[in-house]
């Protein structure tokens, strides 16, 4: 092997090793970027659905 082989190997492997960190940090936002918005909507749906207001009649004499 020679020596300008070597060093595109050792070129390739630098990218190689830095592109996969790369890649796992941007899938790591990604996936949290995600679960806050689900996180977010859930609260949403559930202080949408949770409150209910009515109304509730009771008489001490019959209606007329």
């Amino acid at each position: 092997m020679t020596i300008g082989g070597s060093i595109a190997l050792i070129i390739v492997g630098a990218v190689l090793r830095f592109a996969v960190h790369v890649i796992l940090m941007i899938t790591g936002v990604i996936g949290l970027i995600a679960s806050v918005a689900v996180l977010m909507s859930r609260r949403r749906a559930r202080a949408r659905g949770t409150t209910r207001v009515y109304e509730q009649r009771r008489y001490t004499e019959p209606p007329r």
